[in-house]
């Protein structure tokens, strides 16, 4: 059994949240970004909680747009942002957002799920791939340093 939990954001989670957000990604949002996707997708908006302290989470956001396998116009979710704390990782906390995430999304009615992540992150990629995301492409210049991204996909 784990020691941690998955649950849905509050809004008294927030400072939390980008706590980690700024601890763990170079890409670093306002408060209104979050809340906004917040109230946008709040089923898709989760975190991770261990020893009463938010260790983790993932926020999505639903969009339409061409479906990356048939060129149908489709419902897509767009997983904008995870991050576990460091001293957490590989405990499948990351894992476990992603799908519960996944489902949240599915709620709403999507075909298809995307991310970007940078083309540098190894240990991110192979987490995508274990769950069925497939790199689409290599994003140039995605990243403000720069850095390429890889666009990844997953039907659901």
């Amino acid at each position: 059994m784990s020691d941690w939990t998955i649950r849905l954001f509050e809004r008294e989670d927030l400072k939390s949240v980008m706590s980690i957000n700024q601890q763990c990604l170079p890409e670093n949002y306002p408060n209104s970004f979050f809340l906004g996707l917040f109230h946008h997708a709040p089923r898709a908006f989760l975190v991770a909680e261990a020893s009463s302290s938010i260790v983790g989470y993932i926020m999505c956001r639903i969009e339409r747009g061409i479906s990356s396998f048939g060129r149908l116009p489709v419902k897509k979710g767009h997983i904008v942002s995870i991050a576990v704390l460091p001293q957490h990782r590989r405990q499948g906390i990351g894992t476990a957002l992603i799908e519960r995430g996944i489902a949240g999304m599915k709620e709403y009615g999507v075909a298809e799920v995307f991310l970007e992540v940078r083309k540098t992150n190894e240990p991110a990629i192979a987490v995508y791939e274990s769950l069925g995301f497939e790199i689409k492409r290599v994003l140039k210049g995605y990243y403000r340093d720069g850095e390429d991204a890889y666009l990844m996909v997953k039907q659901v």
